[in-house]
């Protein structure tokens, strides 16, 4: 039973990571990568649809992005699509391809980033710890039922401290990696 609920929480500590590491691509460095283009979303046929489901998204080099439509007719709503979310691209358009270029970051503009990464970090170290609660209530009313023992509680309840601050510590390091890139010129 203790190791179910350990188990859990332990599974959406991990979802909470992941959640951060995609945030954390959504943050874009001066460095072209795909998934800094995850959350645009182009109206296809009435619906919105993620980019990278109707286009294929190409590094052409550091600092460009192209993105080639599966259908022409998409290339300006891809397009606008790109204008619209709020990344502060500018797309231009060659034929059937559209070229991306990331512009360069700024002091200013690289403080900004670093502290929306930070904003990010600390929600996800805010669900982590309301993961660890939610397991801490579930192993005291096992305890509170005498389904499991005061020292069985205190020892599941050590158990899961520590998982916690094995998963805090993983969005500090992946917070200082993303810090490093952005500082990166």
């Amino acid at each position: 039973m203790i190791e179910d609920i350990k188990k859990d929480a332990k599974t959406r500590m991990s979802k909470a990571l992941d959640a951060l590491g995609s945030n954390f691509n959504k943050i874009r460095t001066g460095r072209a990568h795909p998934s800094i283009l995850d959350g645009v979303r182009v109206s296809y046929y009435g619906s919105d649809t993620p980019l990278s489901q109707v286009a294929n998204i190409n590094v052409e080099d550091a600092r460009t992005l192209s993105v080639t439509p599966w259908e022409k007719n998409l290339v300006p709503e891809i397009e606008k699509a790109i204008m619209k979310s709020d990344l502060g691209l500018n797309p231009s358009t060659a034929g059937a391809v559209i070229r991306i270029p990331m512009p360069m970051l700024t002091e200013e503009t690289r403080k900004n980033f670093i502290r929306e990464a930070k904003g990010e970090a600390e929600t996800a170290r805010v669900s982590i710890r309301n993961i660890r609660r939610d397991a801490l209530a579930e192993v005291k009313a096992l305890e509170k039922e005498k389904e499991i023992s005061e020292d069985e509680e205190r020892r599941a309840s050590e158990e899961i401290q520590k998982i916690t601050d094995k998963f805090v510590a993983d969005v500090d390091q992946a917070l200082a990696a993303k810090e490093k890139d952005l500082m990166e010129i």
